[in-house]
């Protein structure tokens, strides 16, 4: 028994008329235009994964530095109690590191009032663009 369903196939390329050929090029560059975002989204994926797992790495190597600075602090505190008594070497470090502390806010706090209000330049040229565009489309429509 023969087949109803009429078969199609691709004419050749001489024998493809114009619509023909214009209609394979939409699919052809459709189906390019999604290989190539799945592409870009696997490339995008991998680049998270990667930047993901070095922010943890570095992460982790912050941690074990405080603790670090800890064992570091501790051992300026033990050594100073070779010479006063330990409470003392404890106060005494304590001490420093509060001042230097109150240093590093009062510098930030100087700097910090140097910093000038973000964006401002880009927030007047926005409204600027707002209003000249809501003047043309006034002057469009009369």
């Amino acid at each position: 028994m023969a087949s109803t369903i009429p078969q199609h196939s691709d004419p050749a390329p001489a024998e493809a008329s114009t619509g023909q050929l214009i209609s394979q090029l939409s699919t052809q560059m459709s189906r390019l235009v999604r290989d190539e975002l799945q592409l870009a989204r696997a490339e995008l994926q991998q680049s998270a994964k990667n930047a993901g797992t070095s922010a943890g790495l570095f992460g982790g190597a912050g941690v074990v530095a405080l603790y670090g600075v800890g064992a570091l602090i501790a051992c300026v505190i033990l050594a100073l109690a070779l010479v006063v008594p330990a409470w003392l070497s404890a106060l005494i470090v304590t001490v420093v590191l509060f001042a230097l502390a109150g240093i590093l806010a009062l510098v930030g706090r100087k700097k910090a009032a140097q910093v000038a209000p973000p964006v401002e330049h880009t927030v007047d040229s926005i409204k600027q663009d707002v209003e000249t565009i809501k003047e043309g489309a006034h002057h469009d429509r009369a």
